[in-house]
């Protein structure tokens, strides 16, 4: 009876020893005498055991890499400050154990070295500007070291770039000028728009006034009045002011001007009619 349950006994131990489960996401290496034998899925898989032996088991899942901030100089010599995201997963796990001793330190170490290096064929603008091109050149140099590792760079986000104390300044105030420029420029159209629509008003009022005086037989007279009432409007501005002034008054026509003027303030029209019955 004692062989059996120590039969029974073994067997239990040997299941036991021999079953192996593995969770969904992670994937696991066995080596049998210290070599590689075979990868083991996840589930419920089954070694030998005191022959085979796990000696790795990892996610296959994405996992993301945290790239402290890194002093970087760009094409023009501006010293930056960026720091980023690395999102990545291994493909063969095989590969991320055999072919590099730390896998994450690693990672680390090329994922900085490349962003040294695409930041500094870029000037400050470019590297502002042109994130999209220049993320693709990351995963593409990125991929081409780490595929021999089995592992797959996803995608790369630069979180920040900070600017010199010095250079954000420049910055601000070239900002500052650009927008004082483009509201000087907006002004500017604004007042030429003005000064054509002034223009074409006058010389609408103009027409209506040359076919008005063309139509009318008084025009003559109509004509001095409002050259006499110009007068008297411009002089009646500048006596509103206070400071010194001089006005040149032409001597030949402002008397008879004026007199029109006084006559009639209020019918143009009379005023012609007057002359016309010999009433001055």
């Amino acid at each position: 009876m004692e062989p059996i349950i120590f039969i029974v006994l073994v067997l239990i131990g040997y299941a036991l020893g021999s079953a192996k489960l593995i969770n969904q996401g992670n994937e696991a290496l066995v080596e049998r005498l210290g070599q590689y034998h075979r990868k083991l899925k996840p589930g419920l898989n089954f070694i030998v055991p005191l022959v085979d032996q796990v000696v790795m088991e990892d996610t296959t899942r994405e996992q993301i890499l945290d790239i402290k901030p890194q002093d970087v100089i760009t094409q023009d010599n501006i010293s930056v400050e960026v720091d980023g995201i690395v999102y990545w997963r291994i493909k063969d796990i095989m590969k991320s154990f055999y072919e590099i001793e730390d896998l994450q330190g690693a990672l680390t170490q090329v994922t900085t070295t490349t962003l040294r290096e695409i930041i500094a064929q870029n000037t400050l603008e470019q590297t502002n500007v042109s994130r999209v091109e220049m993320h693709s050149a990351l995963l593409f140099e990125l991929n081409n070291i780490t595929k021999d590792w089995g592992v797959e760079i996803l995608r790369l986000d630069l979180q920040k770039i900070t600017l010199p104390e010095s250079v954000r300044k420049s910055r601000e105030e070239e900002q500052a000028a650009v927008i004082k420029k483009r509201a000087l420029i907006t002004e500017a159209e604004g007042e030429k728009e003005a000064a054509i629509k002034k223009a074409e008003g006058t010389m609408a009022s103009v027409q209506i006034i040359s076919q008005a005086l063309r139509s009318n037989p008084d025009s003559r007279d109509i004509l001095r009045y409002l050259v006499a009432q110009d007068y008297v409007d411009a002089s009646q501005k500048l006596g509103e002011s206070t400071n010194a002034k001089i006005v040149f008054v032409d001597p030949a026509n402002s008397s008879e001007m004026f007199q029109e003027l006084i006559s009639h303030p209020d019918n143009p029209e009379s005023n012609g009619k007057k002359h016309e019955n010999g009433n001055t």
